[in-house]
């Protein structure tokens, strides 16, 4: 297999190309490293692979469609792992155009680019979010999902259906995967895990939305990595297969367990959720069992007593 994974510095996209780097003829990191989040998280990310034989790193844009293409004609690549996204809910808001060009016309590039030189299979990153608020739960693949609350779910629907266009018309292998609130170790600084733990460990104010009652699928990394490789190596057609635990905590239960496990007190306020917050994320994940042989192992308590001991051991916190 040669892979390129787009997004490849990110939170899940190292720990993707750590777990494939063993297996893989050559895996091609491609990532822009933007500042969305500091970009040096992003290099500390690859620093060690980048130094695999088989492992390349190239700073590069999803936007760029000649770049795209000249890497998978030049690295001979037979797979795709589409990670690359602009992400954040809240952070879509005001930016609508950006999440728009790199999620939507980003991913058209990818999968241009992958039909034209008989790419095996593309598997691309969607979101639990595209549900928005008005699915039945838990959350099933047939749901219509035409109520997205915010550009970032809004820009990942639009990718799954132009992704069917892919398919009819030319045959090419897509698998969609909206993942469910993954975290874990080395997990991006954006997104709540870390920050209501950095929260609690420098004595900062936590915001709970609607009094702590918000209802989270969280799904650790290693477990979410299970499915993306498994997706990577069964080519199904066109197939959007939800990846998530199936198994909602509320926000309070979360803190708690933060609470529990860094035996220190989390300072909360409450306040309204914001519109583009959906009250739960569900994941009924039965089509991953059945087609992917998804069975995720790591609970919550467990995944964030892993994400504590990581933390601890690079933040040197006692």
């Amino acid at each position: 297999m040669n892979l390129m994974i787009t997004g490849g510095a990110g939170f899940i996209g190292s720990h993707m190309a750590r777990r494939m780097a063993p297996q893989a003829e050559r895996i091609v990191l491609l990532d822009n490293f933007n500042n969305a989040y500091d970009p040096a998280i992003k290099w500390a990310n690859v620093r060690a692979l980048a130094a695999s034989r088989n492992v390349v790193v190239v700073e590069a844009d999803v936007r760029d469609a000649a770049r795209v293409e000249r890497l998978i004609v030049d690295h001979r690549i037979t797979h795709i792992l589409h990670l690359a996204a602009m992400a954040n809910v809240r952070s879509s808001i005001e930016q609508s155009p950006l999440y728009t060009e790199v999620n939507v016309l980003g991913t058209v590039n990818v999968l241009e680019a992958a039909r034209r030189h008989n790419v095996r299979q593309v598997v691309c990153a969607s979101t639990s979010s595209v549900y928005g608020a008005d699915s039945p739960v838990p959350f099933t693949e047939d749901a219509p999902a035409l109520h997205p609350l915010a550009s970032y779910p809004a820009s990942k629907r639009a990718a799954e259906i132009i992704g069917h266009t892919f398919f009819h018309l030319f045959g090419l292998n897509i698998t969609f995967l909206r993942l469910f609130n993954v975290y874990g170790p080395n997990g991006r600084p954006d997104m709540m895990p870390l920050r209501v733990l950095e929260a609690i460990v420098h004595g900062r104010e936590i915001t709970l939305f609607n009094g702590g009652q918000m209802r989270r699928d969280w799904t650790y990394i290693d477990d979410i990595v299970d499915g993306l490789c498994a997706a990577l190596e069964r080519p199904l057609g066109y197939r959007i297969i939800n990846l998530g635990r199936g198994e909602p905590e509320t926000m309070l239960a979360f803190v708690a367990l933060l609470e529990e496990l860094t035996g220190r007190r989390a300072l909360t306020r409450n306040a309204p959720a914001p519109p583009s917050e959906p009250p739960i994320t569900y994941c009924d994940n039965t089509r991953a069992r059945e087609l992917l042989d998804f069975a995720p192992k790591v609970s919550l308590r467990e995944g964030l007593g892993r994400t504590w001991e990581w933390y601890r051991r690079v933040r040197g916190v006692r």
